[in-house]
């Protein structure tokens, strides 16, 4: 064991945790109207503790097993045979189990942006817990895990390359939420502004710290590597940031809040495949570019294809991270063929399952709520609360 590696590891470990919570659940619930803000506290934090019970019953061992091409097998199930001495390379076992687990929290809390304001409570546990075991696990073997995608596999010796989540984190949540935003269909009011941009600007700050855990811990060692993807990640997010909203000034006039810091996200998102393989140089270049990529696909998915993805999941992260994952291929020494043979691969399986799992929940459990509770607001009509006090 290397106890520098071992610290680091667990310093990310609770930097990826934050994002979560509160991180994402403030950006989120910022950006939908104010009857709602309690639906996606309670949607980020159910899902951060069901992930968390199901990556330690089976998910991790599908992810990181041994056993075979395409999935990680049953071995490791529950922790089975992992102990306190336990090493995965230089680092304690449990600490690589929890670092990788909170990937598993945050992926499928992603998608929660897709389906806001109208989805029920039931289905989104439902679906995100199946979608963890069936989807993110696997594609997380394929890759990270010694699967077929990865160095050695039906690429060759030098396999797809996604140092921190370009595939298997944001393209699979963006294709995810597109797919669910047009299954569950649009709200019945689109044109409600954010109810909070204070509380955006603080969740993404948060988000921005947290993502310094998300790539620079992907190193798995306190290192140069780790390092320079951390110096990558800012860099990335300060020019999309800067790039979102001087384009927003081109084409509207002004620059917003909820623009310039969702256009950092969208750095952060670009950058993330990419992030252990470039320098500060190409991050710029690449954070440059996202911020008017992903601006981009917002206006062409929400008001040319008419889909109410609500929060822009994949907009910003989809689009985002199948961007950045063909930039480890520009700047990164990725092979092109691998790069796009696995966003295409990655991409089929995602939709397909994504499809078949949402169908098999909403044979138990309905998608969206009635009209009333929906024109009510989540808060009080599924969770009883309300997250004002319009009286005091």
């Amino acid at each position: 064991m290397n106890a520098a590696d071992t610290a680091w590891i667990m310093a990310a470990t609770a930097l990826v945790l934050f994002m979560s919570l509160p991180g994402l659940a403030l950006f989120y619930g910022g950006l939908v109207r104010a009857r709602n803000v309690l639906s996606i506290f309670m949607q980020c934090f159910g899902i951060a503790a069901l992930m968390s019970v199901l990556w330690l019953l089976a998910g991790y061992s599908i992810a990181f097993g041994e056993g075979g091409a395409f999935w990680g097998g049953l071995g490791r199930v529950a922790l089975h045979g992992i102990d306190a001495a336990s090493l995965r390379g230089n680092l304690p076992e449990a600490a690589f189990f929890a670092f990788q687990m909170t990937f598993a929290v945050i992926t499928p809390a992603l998608i929660v942006g897709a389906y806001v304001e109208r989805v029920s409570f039931a289905f989104v546990m439902g679906f995100s817990g199946l979608w963890m075991l069936l989807v993110y696990a696997p594609v997380a073997h394929w890759l990270w895990g010694g699967g077929f995608l990865s160095d050695g596999g039906i690429f060759g010796a030098v396999g797809a390359h996604d140092f921190a989540g370009g595939m298997v984190v944001h393209e699979t949540a963006g294709l995810a939420a597109l797919l669910l935003a047009v299954m569950i269909g649009p709200r019945r009011n689109r044109t409600t502004p954010p109810h909070n941009p204070g509380m955006v600007a603080m969740g993404a700050g948060m988000l921005w710290v947290g993502w310094f855990g998300f790539n620079g811990g992907s190193a798995l060692a306190a290192d140069g590597t780790a390092a320079m993807a951390i110096a990558a990640t800012h860099i990335s997010a300060a020019a999309a940031a800067l790039s979102w909203a001087v384009w927003e000034r081109i084409k509207f006039g002004r620059s917003s809040l909820v623009g310039i810091v969702t256009g950092a996200v969208a750095g952060l998102a670009s950058v993330t495949p990419a992030s252990g393989y470039v320098g500060p140089v190409a991050a710029l270049a690449i954070g440059v570019l996202a911020g008017v990529i992903c601006q981009e696909a917002v206006n062409l998915v929400r008001n040319r294809l008419h889909i109410d993805d609500t929060l822009d999941v994949f907009a910003v992260h989809g689009v985002g991270g199948i961007f950045g994952t063909l930039m480890v291929a520009a700047f990164g020494g990725g092979a092109w063929g691998a790069q796009i043979g696995a966003l295409a691969l990655v991409g089929a399986y995602t939709l397909a399952a994504t499809w078949a799992i949402a169908r098999a929940v909403a044979l138990v459990v309905p998608m969206r709520v009635d009209a009333e509770a929906e024109s009510n607001g989540l808060d009080l009509s599924t969770h009883g609360e309300r997250g004002y006090d319009m009286n005091s």
